[in-house]
């Protein structure tokens, strides 16, 4: 019985990680229409919409940070949930080691990496009973940046910008919006939102991340919520926030809310943030063999993002250039960097890196505070990134590779740039202001990569030169990679100016707008 589970269950994963589905595509696509190309925001959708084709293509990770896998089963009465947990589980190890999945499972006390994705806690798996003969798995990857981004808000409340926000729909409202703003670019924007109304604290996010199920171009059944997610809809595009956290019109491409009964002491609003890089399926299974039937979600591989989607990030910085809608330009640099040449990139600036760079995440900064280097890091380039990598005969190889939310390294990050004299750090969502007063000390620059663009950046990737620190584990070793034509955009430089801060200073001005009440 059920001989097919664990290969349909291992389809479903792989399904997951590589092919955006349908409803997720015709959002991207419809955001590139409202933004236009010849913007920082517009080059970024254009990357995104590469990035997509490439992942289905190379049947690789759309994005490297494949998060925790959530499954939500049901079964048919009598069901044997015990063996089908187990082949599950193969199933997420078997997808790990095929590189599919990348290894994510640490040990929360000593941050040992489990290096299959197995572990107490991982896979998140529910079951459930119904009352078909089918079976039917759910699965959503969702990546650590944008889980870092949800929020839980108790109301009443005073709410950031939007003053009181009390018990009742208005309330809500202001809740949902501040939940868009304080995202920022740091949860790879524009992104989708689940949001769970009541509940106690642990079941209100769990309704918010099961509303991330839904599918795009649903209507909610509930006519009050039916109109607040059109009202959110309109009213984010509004903050300016856009893509990736470079200003724009398109920052939420989804917004779905559910509602729970709660204790009348308590009433929480919680928010599920999730990236462009919106990874869910689900499939329908025999009953009796684990065979599959159907997708639940209308499949990618027939929608194409569209002929723009093949231009590279340079032809549409070129086209930026020529239409002279900004005044950034386009630099070459090759590694080591000078600090003359940093000093003369400024905000806005494309910046294409020929060269080896070293990837270096929260284990390697902790690390890097008290301990020498065993590479020189004088004009180098430190890209905070953890790839899914594969081994075989002829050495590593970078299957998905890109960029990491930086913010987490805001403690770290000056000192160690003055202390190894590295001159560029590459991540994304931007870093805060002890990082820019270093920048402008020590002269370098922050360039803010595309976050989800695993394929896109692997392919820039032209040889692994080295490794060390692989105690750490796969996503946390410090890689040494050979580069050629590896595009990012100078957000932060070293005169003190910051993008992401002037964004931040926007989106929060016409936030306030949002104060008075819509819904009485």
């Amino acid at each position: 019985m059920l001989q097919q589970f664990r290969q349909s269950v291992y389809d479903l994963i792989v399904e997951t990680s590589t092919n955006l589905p349908g409803d997720v595509r015709r959002a991207i696509r419809k955001a590139r229409e409202h933004e236009d190309a010849a913007t920082r925001s517009g080059l970024s959708l254009s990357t995104i919409a590469q990035n997509i084709e490439m992942a289905e293509h190379n049947v690789s990770p759309i994005c490297q940070d494949t998060g925790m896998p959530t499954f939500i089963v049901h079964t048919p009465v009598g069901a044997n949930q015990i063996q089908m947990r187990k082949d599950i589980l193969d199933a997420v190890r078997q997808a790990t080691i095929d590189g599919k999945l990348r290894t994510n499972s640490v040990d929360s006390l000593t941050g040992g990496n489990t290096g299959d994705n197995l572990g107490p806690g991982t896979p998140v798996i529910h079951f459930e009973q119904w009352e078909s003969e089918e079976i039917e798995v759910k699965l959503i990857l969702k990546g650590g940046g944008c889980e870092n981004k949800n929020i839980q808000y108790s109301l009443p409340a005073e709410i950031e910008g939007l003053g009181k926000a009390g018990r009742d729909l208005d309330g809500i409202r202001k809740c949902i919006l501040h939940a868009v703003y304080q995202a920022q670019g740091q949860g790879c924007s524009a992104g989708f939102i689940g949001v769970g109304i009541g509940g106690d604290r642990t079941t209100g996010y769990e309704l918010a991340k099961h509303q991330l199920f839904r599918k795009v171009e649903d209507e909610n059944p509930i006519a009050e919520l039916a109109q607040l997610e059109d009202y959110i809809m309109k009213s984010a595009n509004q903050l300016g926030i856009g893509t990736m956290g470079f200003g724009g019109e398109v920052t939420l491409l989804g917004c779905k809310i559910g509602v729970n009964n709660r204790l009348p002491a308590s009433f929480f609003v919680s928010v599920a943030y999730n990236c462009w890089a919106f990874r869910r399926q689900g499939v329908r299974l025999n009953g009796d063999t684990g065979a599959h039937l159907s997708w639940l979600y209308e499949r990618g591989t027939d929608i194409k993002m569209d002929e723009q989607s093949k231009e590279t990030v340079t032809e549409v910085a070129a086209s930026q250039e020529e239409a002279n809608r900004k005044s950034s330009r386009q630099v070459v640099l090759t590694t080591p960097i000078s600090e003359e040449d940093i000093r003369s990139l400024q905000v806005g600036d494309v910046v294409i890196i020929n060269g080896e760079m070293h990837t270096g995440r929260d284990a390697l900064h902790k690390y890097l505070m008290d301990h020498d280097c065993p590479v020189d890091l004088n004009g180098a380039v430190l890209y905070h990134c953890g790839p899914v990598m594969l081994k075989d005969e002829e050495g590593w190889h970078v299957k998905a590779a890109g960029p990491t939310t930086s913010i987490r390294e805001e403690p770290y990050q000056g000192d160690i740039m003055k202390k190894f004299g590295i001159r560029a750090v590459i991540g994304k969502g931007g870093m805060g202001a002890k990082t820019l007063a270093a920048l402008q000390e020590h002269g370098g620059v922050y360039l803010n990569a595309i976050g989800g663009a695993a394929q896109y950046y692997a392919e820039c990737i032209k040889h692994v030169n080295g490794v060390d620190y692989m105690e750490f584990g796969i996503p946390e070793a410090m890689w040494h990679l050979q580069v050629e034509g590896f595009a990012a955009i100078v957000t932060m430089d070293s005169h003190g100016n910051s993008l992401h801060r002037d964004v931040d200073k926007s989106s929060f001005e016409k936030l306030e707008q949002f104060r008075d009440p819509v819904f009485k």
